[in-house]
């Protein structure tokens, strides 16, 4: 996609009474949750103050830039604005709603975050600034006098982040971002500013550094197993997960996605899966915490410290899961060099193991795994935010073939 998207910008009072909507624009980022610069275009354009609620409809031939259209609630009164008629939006009561896409929500979520920022003594000395919105999270910049705080609210199925952020942070305080407040009522968490970047583009040496990291943090929760599934992390041990991807692969809407040779694939990988798991468990490596969603951006880095972010994906089981995620965001010239040092890395840590061996027959379980997380985020989210993730099944589902298929070359 070209870089940047146009916007259009449906207006609604507090009540979420529909206003009107503003002239179309455009901003540079193309990412559709990223509604900071949504925000600060309608302030500067038009002197509107406005929340980004939730996308209503994209126009894309890909998973970001085109036409997006969002439904925002105008913070004030709609005085001199350009509004023109806007198109019709569906107000009714929705369920799989999030919070903060609702008129009001995120306002709640500031007055409980400054309420939680006095109780710690850091008040806010500013406008709190909204930063992105989707189905998956809201995220929420909050200067204080000691430096940005950074709210976070996610869904139900993702209230654990705080524990398992104050778990890791126990034994390792400078691998995680400080946990200022956490409320699993709320679903919201308070969180320090950690300095430096996003290290999407990480030297080779600081992505083996990563990689030594979380090999060594999860050699330390092996034996500590129930901790983690009592704070509420989801079970993907051997049965689980084979329970799981069974239950995927049966549903009707799931194989109507896939040719009938795929179907007749999928159906015999899924049949060898308790097969695959004795052979995984012969490896010798033991399940433990997975962090789900591991990526050299999801890492931040000021060029001396590393510290490890967004652990609402966090769960239990084969630690080898976490490298289908990385393997994405590595650069092919040294991913070999990257795979291998995961390998030597739990030798070390688990001598007499065969990470190697491990390596070659999780890859296609970890891809239906990650099938089976993007179905749970299409099940519990509205229709409209659906379009974030709706390729995403039938794509894991396929990479887990192809790995497969490779395995037996």
């Amino acid at each position: 996609m070209a870089a940047g998207r146009r916007v259009s910008l449906v207006l609604s009072d507090g009540n979420g009474d529909v206003l009107g909507a503003l002239p179309s624009f455009t901003v540079d980022d193309p990412w559709w949750p990223e509604v900071g610069p949504v925000v600060s275009a309608a302030r500067e354009r038009f002197g509107a103050e406005v929340v980004v609620l939730r996308m209503l409809r994209v126009a894309s031939d890909g998973d970001n830039g085109g036409d997006v259209t969002y439904l925002a609630e105008l913070v004030g009164e709609p005085s001199d604005l350009p509004l023109g008629p806007a198109p019709r939006v569906d107000e009714g009561e929705e369920p799989l709603r999030a919070a903060w896409a609702r008129p009001g929500g995120v306002a709640d979520t500031i007055a409980w975050a400054d309420d939680a920022l006095a109780g710690i003594g850091r008040p806010r000395v500013g406008p709190a600034e909204q930063i992105k919105t989707w189905n998956l999270s809201s995220v929420l910049r909050l200067p204080t006098a000691a430096g940005d705080v950074w709210c976070k609210s996610v869904p139900p199925f993702l209230t654990h982040e705080g524990a398992i952020i104050e778990l890791v942070g126990a034994d390792e305080p400078t691998l995680v971002p400080p946990l200022l407040a956490s409320d699993p009522l709320a679903r919201t968490v308070l969180l320090g500013d950690v300095p430096g970047e996003d290290d999407w583009d990480a030297p080779a040496e600081r992505l083996l550094l990563m990689v030594d990291h979380l090999v060594r943090l999860q050699a330390g929760w092996s034996d500590r197993v129930d901790m983690l599934l009592g704070a509420g992390l989801p079970d993907w041990r051997a049965e689980p997960l084979r329970r799981l991807v069974e239950a995927l692969v049966a549903r009707t809407d799931v194989r109507a996605q896939l040719t009938d040779g795929e179907l007749r694939a999928l159906d015999a990988l899924v049949g060898s899966l308790r097969t695959r798991f004795d052979a995984l468990d012969a490896c010798g490596i033991p399940e433990t915490l997975v962090h789900g969603d591991f990526h050299p951006g999801n890492w931040r880095s000021d060029g001396r410290s590393l510290v490890l972010l967004d652990w609402g994906d966090a769960g239990v089981g084969h630690p080898m899961l976490d490298m289908s995620s990385f393997d994405q965001y590595v650069p092919e010239d040294i991913g070999p060099r990257i795979r291998e040092a995961w390998i030597e890395a739990w030798r070390a840590v688990r001598p007499g193991s065969n990470p190697a061996r491990a390596d070659i027959v999780i890859a296609p379980i970890a891809a239906l795994r990650r099938a089976a997380i993007y179905q749970g985020f299409l099940d519990r989210i509205e229709l409209s935010e659906r379009r974030y993730h709706e390729a995403d099944v039938r794509d894991w589902l396929r990479a887990a073939l192809d790995l497969a298929a490779d395995e037996e070359q």
